[in-house]
């Protein structure tokens, strides 16, 4: 660990490790509809979901996010907007709660779960030869996640610029981000976190987001 990134430990809640989990789901929306509409991302949030989508057992909850929330500040403002029932663009909330209830489908289908972490491992090995966000570790976890949760019935339509959408590596470049999403709503459920508690539960996710500044 090197001075210049040091961990910043998580509020020790469950609403505060829901709040950074809710909020990489958040950002995983917010950063596909980006790419969707103009082709570009932010490069620090692109990374951070990249990296954990690749990091399967991390070292710490923080570790995950690579050890800051501003990692993950871009669904943090999401999320603050749903919280405080400000204007949220409807594009990535449906983005967001599309990934929240792919997610539970997910959870009780055991053989496509293990599918995953097996594709995830052999992607792991990609990414130690090549790098984590080079576009042959991207195309696999796109296709990782083509080949498994793009096969369930609960599917996300990505809305877009056509002819950027079937640009080269975009498709995979957008699955790969749905894919993060999917790791970080895992990671919420894992915390506790529930959809009901989203609705009845506002107020402290709203105390842990102010928390986390």
């Amino acid at each position: 660990m090197t001075a210049s990134t040091p961990i910043h430990r998580a509020p020790d809640t469950p609403s505060a490790r829901q709040a950074l989990a809710l909020a990489g789901v958040f950002q995983a929306a917010s950063l596909v509809d980006e790419l969707a509409r103009t082709g570009q991302t932010d490069q620090r949030a692109w990374e951070t979901l990249i990296r954990a989508t690749l990091d399967t057992s991390p070292e710490s909850f923080e570790a995950i996010y690579g050890g800051h929330p501003n990692n993950l500040r871009r669904g943090l403002e999401v999320l603050e907007g749903v919280v405080g029932r400000k204007q949220v663009n409807p594009v990535v909330l449906r983005y967001g709660f599309s990934l929240l209830m792919l997610m539970s489908k997910l959870r009780t289908n055991d053989a496509m779960m293990d599918d995953l972490g097996t594709r995830l491992t052999r992607i792991q090995g990609q990414a130690e030869h090549f790098g984590e966000t080079h576009e042959n570790v991207i195309a696999s976890l796109g296709e990782a996640y083509q080949e498994t949760l793009s096969t369930l019935k609960t599917r996300i339509v990505v809305q877009g610029d056509p002819s950027l959408l079937q640009s080269r590596m975009m498709p995979e470049r957008v699955r790969a981000i749905l894919l993060a999403g999917i790791r970080f709503a895992l990671l919420w459920h894992q915390q506790g976190g529930r959809r009901w508690k989203l609705v009845f539960q506002r107020g402290a996710l709203k105390k842990s987001l102010d928390q986390l500044g």
